[in-house]
Formats: structure tokens, sequence, C-alpha cells
């Protein structure tokens, strides 16, 4: 099973809104980057991501579950979107900043291409970052 790490502006949509989309969850959409849409187009029912609050606060603060895979976005066809649902909140949200202190993270793509919306995580990350969440 593959790891994951999606990221939302939390003035756009938080983990606080992703936990109310309750247990059914709900489209990841917006990517308008052809190496991001490979990416999703790569998530498998099941596989589990890290939800990253991008820009004002810049950490990881939970686990969202792939629960649709890659599907075409009805306003924009070449590009598409999956869906997921909340499963953790981290204890301790993992900024940016901790992980690129992390010396066992430093090929992790959030910290050589923070920029990157969906991106790919390994398993050693995984249990790197569940850690330095408290999960």
């Amino acid at each position: 099973m593959a790891h994951w790490l999606v990221k939302s502006e939390p003035s756009v949509w938080s983990w606080d809104d992703q936990v109310k989309a309750g247990a059914k969850g709900t489209h990841w959409d917006g990517v308008r980057n052809h190496s991001a849409k490979l990416n999703m187009m790569a998530m498998k029912k099941g596989e589990l991501a890290f939800f990253y609050h991008s820009n004002e606060e810049r950490a990881v603060v939970g686990v969202v579950e792939i629960v649709r895979e890659f599907y075409p976005a009805p306003d924009d066809p070449p590009f598409g979107m999956v869906d997921v649902r909340a499963r953790t909140a981290f204890r301790t949200p993992v900024t940016l900043a901790r992980a690129k202190a992390e010396p066992r993270l430093g090929k992790m793509v959030l910290v050589v291409n923070s920029r990157l919306s969906v991106q790919p995580v390994t398993d050693e990350e995984w249990k790197i970052v569940c850690a330095m969440g408290g999960v």
C-alpha cells in the first residue's frame, strides 16, 4: 500500500472541514499540476494520505483515507479528483520546519519540493511523521 500527502490551505478547506464531511468523505479537487495529477491517478482505494495545511500553518495535521479512486473533474475533464475521508487527527502537528530538522526526512518530497500539492510518502517517512505527530 502506498502513502501520500495532500495539501490544502486551511482558509479554503481545513482539517476541521474534512472531519465535518463525515464518514462518506468528500472529493479532493483543484489540482492543476500534472505531476500532482499523476500522483492522484496512482492512488488506490484504502490507501492513506497525510492532510497538510499549507501556507498559514505549514503542518501535517491528520490522516485521510482514499475512498474513491481518480475520476474526471466535471468542470475540467483533463484533470480530476479522488474522494477522501478523515481518519485520524495528529496530537501534535508536524510542521514543515520540524520535518526539515529531522535528518531521516531529508529526501522526503515535502522537504525537497514543498510546493507539490499531492505527493508520495515512503513507508519509512510515514512511520517517522506519524511518530512525530503522536499517532
